[in-house]
């Protein structure tokens, strides 16, 4: 059943959870269902593990993939059994919260503002918040996710940390409520810029042969760290949550074993994500 690898987003939710009931018990509790962020959909990460994940623990794993906050409210409404995410302090209200245990940190990478290599605002080489400023001096087409995401929580706590009001009525502010790469299609389109993280940045270049459309100009500061986190369901809440297998891939990602498959993962000879399991 492949059909949780790439969804609508709402024909995704209508799917998980009918999913979640005969399908996963006919296949003898070995179907392992997640909720993830698009990153690691979009740039073949999980087409990647899901195959070494099965061979190691004979656990099928089937993911839907959306934003951050849509992946932490199908956890919360018990449609799924482990999450992989990357918005730090909405994971920590959520452990808080009672909706999840066992956060554990497993792969980072960073956030880059991409856009037109002619870059029309001049924000190549500046900081976050002077490339910011510099969008809203100019009006220049800013494109925006706008779908709870993880990388639409950084946006707008960017937008913030550097001492503007986010955009949002402005007519150059764009905001798409779609995932990573059509919103990068977007900024394409608008001659615009955006937030993106690097791996599917990596993963939009390749799709371009090395040659994109849009390319980095602002990178490296220190506010653009991009952590994922996997966590599982809390059985507590959700009965009929599967943890003894979301515990599996939770371990078996954290392993070393796991851990050299997601730092040898590349795309153009460069390496999406880093491990950083503890």
């Amino acid at each position: 059943m492949k059909m949780f690898k790439r969804m609508t987003m709402v024909c995704g939710l209508i799917l998980l959870v009918v999913a979640m009931g005969a399908p996963a018990m006919a296949a003898g509790g070995k179907t392992l269902l997640m909720a993830t962020t698009t990153s690691t959909d979009n740039t073949g990460l999980l087409d990647y593990l899901a195959p070494e994940f099965t061979k190691a623990t004979g656990i099928e794993l089937k993911w839907t993939a959306v934003g951050t906050g849509k992946a932490l409210k199908l956890g919360e409404n018990c449609d799924v059994d482990v999450l992989m995410v990357h918005a730090p302090p909405a994971e920590m209200k959520y452990v808080a919260a009672g909706y999840g245990i066992e956060r554990r940190e497993v792969m980072f990478n960073d956030f880059v503002i991409i856009g037109p290599s002619w870059d029309p605002a001049g924000l190549k080489g500046k900081s976050v918040a002077d490339a910011l400023k510099a969008v809203v001096a100019k009006g220049a087409p800013f494109v925006s996710r706008g779908d709870n995401s993880g990388t639409n929580k950084k946006e707008l706590l960017l937008w913030k940390k550097s001492g503007l009001m986010t955009p949002e009525k402005e007519s150059w502010y764009i905001q798409t409520g779609q995932g990573m790469l059509p919103s990068i299609n977007v900024a394409s389109q608008k001659d615009g810029y955006i937030l993106t993280d690097r791996g599917t940045f990596i993963k939009y270049a390749d799709n371009h042969g090395g040659k994109p459309p849009l390319v980095v100009l602002v990178e490296g500061d220190p506010g653009l760290r991009n952590q994922y986190s996997v966590m599982l369901v809390n059985p507590a809440r959700c009965k009929k949550a599967q943890s003894e297998l979301a515990r599996k891939f939770s371990d078996w990602i954290c392993s070393a074993a796991g851990q050299k498959l997601v730092g040898d993962f590349k795309l153009l000879g460069k390496q999406l994500f880093t491990p950083n399991a503890k």
